[in-house]
């Protein structure tokens, strides 16, 4: 059983929410493991319960505990995705500007490429491979609906396996965060093969191992999509 710490100020919603995060982050909690019901963490905490509610749902929302009713609080297991409708009301303000759109997708998903280069199995890269050739295929003639949403699958089968559950998160928060300037981007000749063919390059190093060269990769990918977000921006 993971040890709780004792809380000592009044004002404490954010650090029960920090604790609870950091035992789920540091894996002292598991996914998929309950934690202990509102009572007896209140006790533990030396909070309330109104308290304990209130971290929970609010840790909800971010995706790391699911509360189902009647049955009491999980960690979320990895592969739960993170609603949708949480991320557009967290970023509402920001999901419409390009320029931070851009910089976060460059900043996180190069992050998450780099930690898969460490943690990808040779097997693993099969099924990548295959998706990035049916991008490629489509790139001229697949809708940008379509495209997208092989795009999304691409990135989140590399999320997965990046060795870091916060990266996958964090990728999904991506995703949803990059939809509208996803479709507005494909939307522009050449810009979906343009795209396939430089992901194509990136894991190409990635599977070699080459961690200098798939970094160049990556920033050769996003150097070039920056110049497409640019035409959409105008």
């Amino acid at each position: 059983m993971a040890k709780f710490e004792s809380i000592k100020k009044i004002t404490v919603t954010e650090q029960i929410m920090e604790q609870i995060a950091s035992l789920i982050t540091s894996g002292n909690l598991q996914p998929g493991e309950q934690l202990p019901p509102e009572r007896d963490l209140a006790v533990e905490l030396g909070v309330t319960r109104g308290r304990i509610r209130e971290a929970l749902r609010a840790l909800s929302l971010v995706g790391l505990v699911t509360i189902k009713a009647g049955e009491g609080t999980f960690v979320s297991l990895k592969e739960m995705p993170i609603p949708g409708e949480t991320i557009a009301w967290m970023f509402h303000k920001e999901i419409d500007n390009l320029d931070e759109v851009y910089a976060a997708r460059k900043l996180i998903e190069s992050a998450i490429y780099m930690s898969a280069v460490d943690h990808m199995e040779e097997s693993e890269y099969a099924p990548l491979e295959s998706m990035l050739d049916e991008l490629v295929a489509l790139s001229d003639t697949g809708t940008p609906e379509k495209l997208a949403g092989l795009l999304d699958h691409i990135d989140i089968y590399v999320g997965d396996r990046c060795g870091n559950q916060i990266y996958a998160k964090l990728m999904q928060t991506i995703i949803h965060l990059r939809r509208q300037t996803s479709l507005k981007l494909l939307s522009v000749p050449g810009a979906a093969k343009t795209g396939a063919e430089n992901r194509q390059r990136i894991v190409e190093q990635m599977k070699a191992g080459n961690k200098s060269a798939a970094s160049q990769a990556l920033s050769a990918f996003f150097s070039q999509s920056h110049r497409f977000y640019r035409k959409i921006g105008e």
